[in-house]
């Protein structure tokens, strides 16, 4: 079965919503561990933030705390800046996704640009390997991302699935065929595939048909159905959401 990874950045939106810059306050919540702790309770594989740099949701601190509290793996999502490199070379978390960063969006909007990037890229990679953490790129579903990233020494690709989410239901069977040609050259490179972004409780049994992929990471939808079901019974429905 595809494995769940639970992205709990919106658990921290929530927090800065109300206690922006006050989160030692024992009045704060909801507590970042806590929701992790529940998301694993439930059968989720690994624990996804993303450390910012403009610092919206995800705080150093969380990512600390996570890194002590987690029982299962704890994956980075980052941008390639001196800054948060330093900060995950001191977390030591499990993996890291390097993806592209824009201040002005409002979630990640589209795919690492690996073949521009490249040599800086290869730097980082090198340099997470070395510290033992394993990298993962964030990329779109492209023939030249996919053998540039492998190139780079990177362990896996996270396909952007943005595209394939927005489409209306009766015109995302093209774009499944399409993600699927990508899964499978990635793979034939000895490459990791996992999915991300818009993925749903409508759309992700479609997506489970690509034999390929190893993980999904999702959590805006997970979140969003918390708040009528619970946390762990959202990440329980996925779940079954993803059983072929």
């Amino acid at each position: 079965m595809i494995k769940l990874g639970v992205n709990i950045d919106h658990i921290a939106t929530l927090r800065q919503a109300r206690y922006a810059g006050m989160i030692d306050s024992p009045n704060c919540e909801p507590d970042i561990a806590a929701a992790a702790s529940a998301c694993e309770r439930a059968g989720a594989s690994g624990i996804t933030v993303h450390l910012r740099a403009d610092r919206r949701h995800i705080q150093d601190r969380d990512v600390f705390r996570l890194r002590n509290s987690i029982m299962t793996k704890l994956n980075l999502e980052m941008g390639n800046t001196p800054e948060i490199v330093e900060t995950a070379l001191r977390v030591l978390p499990d993996e890291v996704c390097l993806v592209p960063e824009n201040r002005q969006e409002i979630t990640t909007e589209g795919g690492l640009n690996v073949t521009r990037h490249f040599k800086a890229l290869k730097q980082t990679v090198q340099r997470l390997h070395t510290a033992g953490i394993r990298v993962s790129m964030f990329i779109e579903a492209d023939a030249m991302q996919i053998q540039a990233s492998g190139e780079t020494g990177a362990d896996t690709v996270e396909l952007h699935t943005g595209a394939f989410a927005n489409l209306s239901a009766d015109l995302q069977q093209d774009e499944v065929d399409r993600l699927e040609a990508a899964a499978r050259f990635a793979q034939e490179r000895g490459l990791l595939v996992n999915a991300g972004h818009g993925i749903n409780y409508l759309n992700v049994r479609l997506l489970t048909r690509i034999p390929q992929w190893n993980e999904f990471n999702i959590g805006h939808s997970i979140v969003s159905r918390a708040i009528s079901i619970g946390l762990e019974n959202a990440v329980r429905l996925m779940l079954e959401r993803l059983k072929n």
